[in-house]
């Protein structure tokens, strides 16, 4: 399995790197307002680098669809609804403000509707590799609750739904793996990076999941899939509200 494919966004060092980051975490956090012309003379100033590496940050910023050149105008900030919100880069930014529950709500909604299916063509369609390296995962996870380590945990899980994900035989469905990946990893500056009350609980579910994968059993593998989406959208819905008392 990749590791780290969503964990740093834009993950290459040097100056390019730290304006890109730089200025897409301050888009998500509401630092420049939709319809802003950015002043890169301003931003050049800022970040101490030439106007080259200013334009060419904001060409990466452009394909997330967060700035557009407008003639005469300038570089304007585009709204939300311009966003490339699935793409690891962004989920990791809204991953470390304030929109980190809702972000987290938006995709487990949408993954409530891909990976029971995935996990369905995945009970079809996986080798003998993949259904044993599957159950290796999910063991991990258990494993990884027992012993409190909460790092282990999350790299089982990223391995384990990549797997599901990957092995549906669906190019499409396989593409969304560095969307959960990105988003899993944005729980290492959370409470869920660690092994809470709900660890037991999703490490079953997982086992058992893997179990279904394993026997080919694909009405199992739907359920247990969607148990275990579902499950973990209540416990994030219900760790939300706490937080916003």
């Amino acid at each position: 399995m990749s590791r780290g494919a969503g964990g740093e966004p834009w993950r290459e060092r040097g100056l390019h790197a730290r304006v890109v980051n730089s200025l897409g975490q301050d888009f998500v956090d509401g630092r420049y307002a939709a319809g802003d012309i950015l002043n890169l003379d301003r931003i050049s100033e800022t970040f101490a680098v030439s106007r080259s590496v200013i334009r060419e940050a904001l060409r990466v910023l452009q394909s997330l669809g967060m700035v557009e050149p407008r003639q005469r105008l300038g570089t304007q900030v585009l709204p939300r609804d311009s966003w490339d919100l699935m793409n690891p880069h962004i989920i990791v930014w809204r991953g470390r403000g304030a929109e980190y529950f809702t972000q987290m709500r938006e995709l487990l909604e949408l993954r409530l509707g891909i990976e029971p299916v995935a996990a369905r063509l995945s009970a079809r369609m996986m080798t003998a590799g993949q259904r044993a390296a599957v159950v290796k995962a999910a063991e991990a996870m258990v494993g990884a609750d027992l012993a409190r380590d909460g790092r282990a945990f999350l790299e089982a899980d990223i391995d384990f739904h990549a797997l599901i994900l990957t092995g549906s035989g669906n190019a499409v469905i396989g593409h969304f793996a560095a969307t959960v990946e990105a988003l899993l990893r944005t729980r290492v500056e959370e409470r869920r990076f660690t092994i809470t009350e709900y660890t037991p609980a999703s490490a079953h579910r997982h086992n058992e999941l893997a179990q279904a994968l394993a026997a080919g059993d694909e009405d199992a593998a739907y359920r247990w899939a969607y148990a275990t989406i579902e499950a973990t959208l209540g416990e994030f819905g219900q760790q939300s509200g706490t937080r916003a008392q």
